[in-house]
């Protein structure tokens, strides 16, 4: 995406002054030298303060005492954007902006009153930034990290602060904190475009399909699930028809399912002029009532036997382990006898009379040998074989069979009963005979749904062509070649920088990690993390080389969500780690090692100079340094914006 800073604007608190108003070129390196306290750190928070940050990081007193507004103008692909945001006084943040759009901006003298909030303002740079509104939470989890993305998420790659820009142990602005960690992981492979918003549309789409699969499914298996109860039912009805007239056959007791909904379904659909009740159905129905009574008889003396032989095996499995216990608390109780002898001493005669103590040692004896069958009992007693549980699931699994068994019969019985009560009243009317069929039209809707080609199983065939079609158009391991390839780019993109920088490996591979969000530098044996490599040359080499490395890819790309814009905080400081002047630098007198350090700055500058040239204004950065322009300049596409020294800074004096 292309977005540029074109200028930062403070307004003051006082009455009767101008803004301070810093601008900045497009498609150029833009550098900001100076002394410490000058102000150059704050850049970094204001423009992330003005693009919506959650928190107000610019620096407290001299800065945010003496503003009341801090603003952004950003040239974007739709014109011109000032994104101005009240001074938040005593709170964190605040929600109050003024934004101005065109495709030119007139900075206003004052800004009296906000005119929109920071909410308003994210939803306007995703919108701007063309990201999707779908999340990366397809099963719906609730997963704060796997929210859709935002382009607060994007400031990673837009800003390197001077704690971060060669720091060995974390290597994205905000990547030090829990959740811009995780968030970063999720939105990686999106920013990578390994997955685009069609992708992410195609797996909502997915997730819903399977979803949707499994419910049909379990309902499926429900239904499908055959019982005796639901065999019994079937029965029953079978039995009922037969004995209302409506049948003349009777079904088999070992009928399938199929055959007895087959006849149900042909009673459906006789009329009332074809009911015959006749006595022979209905003496059938009570022989059949005998039939199923010797049935229950049988089944109860079975699950009788079946409960008391699981009652005695946990009788069993219980008494071993109270025997078990039982012995080791007698050997416990016995163990005094092993210190008891341990401390006897044979030779030890009575106080009293003089007498050896022979008694003594027989007693303890007797109780050091009980003590040693004890253990040896205990040793040799072993649990319940496995054998036994096996033994023990078997006999449970037949008790509850002949439980559902029991309570099929016992359904029938009833249900026989109840027709022969009124067989007996000869309640044959139409009336009845009308209720039965309609009651036998509803079930047997249910019934049919389990059938192979029924709506359900219909419903079901076509989602999984469905989602076998969708996986087959996208696939977690297509998605994460893709972030492979994209990385490869980044990572050649990187490499190709490296030998102009001041790095000790500048031929090593270099690898950039997801999952560790750093980067890894391969060497003849292994692979070593970032900080396993040592010097703050080496960091801040690899920071500016994958940095620029990434952007490189980003332009590359039909069209990115990140904004083409890098600012960097102190690259130098590995080289001048104190406030370096140009008057210093003039004076400094110590040729080899400070010529060594102002080349090394030099090929910094130079790197993001080439950057810079290769996007053909597409791409900017922003340096904020101490080293003065004799260190880097006369480096083509290098601009100095201002250098802040012997007085001047970002804060004029009259504002203080």
């Amino acid at each position: 995406m292309f977005f540029q800073i074109k200028e930062i604007v403070l307004w003051p608190k006082k009455e009767n002054l101008e803004p301070r108003r810093l601008p900045f070129k497009e498609g150029r390196v833009n550098v900001i030298s100076g002394g410490s306290r000058t102000g150059k750190s704050a850049i970094i928070p204001i423009i992330d303060y003005c693009l919506g940050s959650g928190k107000c990081r610019i620096p407290v007193n001299t800065i945010r005492d003496s503003c009341s507004w801090f603003g952004v103008v950003a040239q974007t692909g739709a014109g011109e954007k000032l994104f101005a945001r009240r001074e938040p006084g005593f709170q964190k943040s605040t929600g109050d902006m003024f934004i101005i759009e065109g495709k030119e901006v007139e900075v206003p003298e004052r800004i009296a009153v906000k005119n929109s909030g920071v909410e308003a303002v994210k939803a306007s740079l995703d919108e701007l930034a063309g990201l999707t509104a779908l999340d990366f939470d397809t099963e719906n989890l609730g997963s704060g990290f796997k929210m859709r993305p935002s382009f607060r998420d994007l400031s990673a790659f837009m800003f390197q602060p001077q704690n971060i820009v060669a720091n060995p142990d974390v290597f994205f602005y905000k990547a030090d904190t829990y959740e811009h960690r995780e968030k970063l992981r999720t939105i990686f492979p999106y920013v990578l475009d390994a997955i685009n918003p069609q992708i992410l549309a195609i797996q909502h789409e997915l997730a819903q399909l399977k979803k949707d699969l499994r419910k049909k499914r379990a309902e499926y298996e429900n239904i499908k699930m055959v019982s005796e109860r639901w065999l019994a039912e079937l029965h029953a009805k079978v039995s009922e028809a037969r004995e209302l007239g409506l049948i003349e056959e009777v079904a088999p007791e070992d009928a399938s399912r199929e055959q007895m909904i087959e006849i149900l379904a042909a009673v459906a659909r006789f009329s009332g002029d074809e009911i015959k009740v006749t006595e022979q159905s209905v003496n059938e129905a009570i022989d059949e009532m005998r039939r199923l009574e010797n049935e229950e008889r049988s089944a109860s003396f079975e699950l009788s036997e079946l409960r008391g032989r699981l009652d005695e095996m946990s009788a069993l499995r219980q008494s071993t382990v109270t025997y078990h216990g039982a012995l080791h608390i007698q050997r416990d109780r016995l163990k005094v006898s092993d210190w008891m002898l341990n401390n006897f001493d044979k030779e030890h005669e009575c106080p009293m009379c003089g007498s050896p103590s022979i008694q003594v040692d027989e007693k303890l004896e007797g109780l050091h040998n009980a003590l040693k069958k004890i253990e040896k009992t205990a040793g040799e007693f072993k649990q319940v074989p496995a054998a036994f549980d096996r033994e023990f699931e078997r006999v449970g699994g037949e008790m509850r069979g002949a439980s559902e068994r029991l309570r099929g019969i016992r359904i029938r019985i009833s249900a026989l009963r109840k027709t022969s009560e009124q067989a007996q009243k000869r309640r044959y009317d139409t009336l009845r005979t009308s209720r039965f069929i309609g009651g036998l039209e509803e079930a047997l809707q249910m019934y049919s749904r389990i059938g192979t080609d029924s709506a359900l199983w219909n419903e079901i065939n076509d989602l999984r062509e469905k989602v076998t079609a969708l996986e087959n158009r996208i696939s977690e391991s297509e998605i994460r070649e893709r972030t492979k390839r994209a990385l490869r780019r980044v990572e050649s993109n990187a490499g190709r920088i490296l030998p102009h920088l001041d790095t000790e490996r500048p031929d090593d591979p270099v690898s950039l990690s997801i999952n560790d969000l750093t980067i890894k530098i391969g060497g003849v044996s292994r692979e070593d993390y970032l900080w396993e490599i040592g010097s703050g040359s080496n960091w801040l080499s690899y920071h500016i080389a994958v940095m620029l490395g990434l952007h490189q890819f980003f332009l590359s790309l039909r069209y990115s969500p990140v904004p083409s814009f890098l600012v960097l905080d102190q690259p130098s400081q590995v080289y001048f780690p104190k406030t370096l002047s140009s008057k210093e630098y003039e004076e400094e007198k110590e040729g080899t090692l400070r010529d060594e350090d102002v080349a090394a700055v030099r090929k910094v500058f130079s790197a993001l100079a080439g950057a810079v040239t290769a996007s053909q204004g597409g791409f900017q950065v922003i340096v904020l340094d101490h080293a003065p322009e004799n260190v880097w300049g006369k480096i083509a596409n290098v601009h100095l914006v201002e250098e802040w020294r012997e007085g001047k800074k970002l804060i004029p004096s009259s504002w203080e």
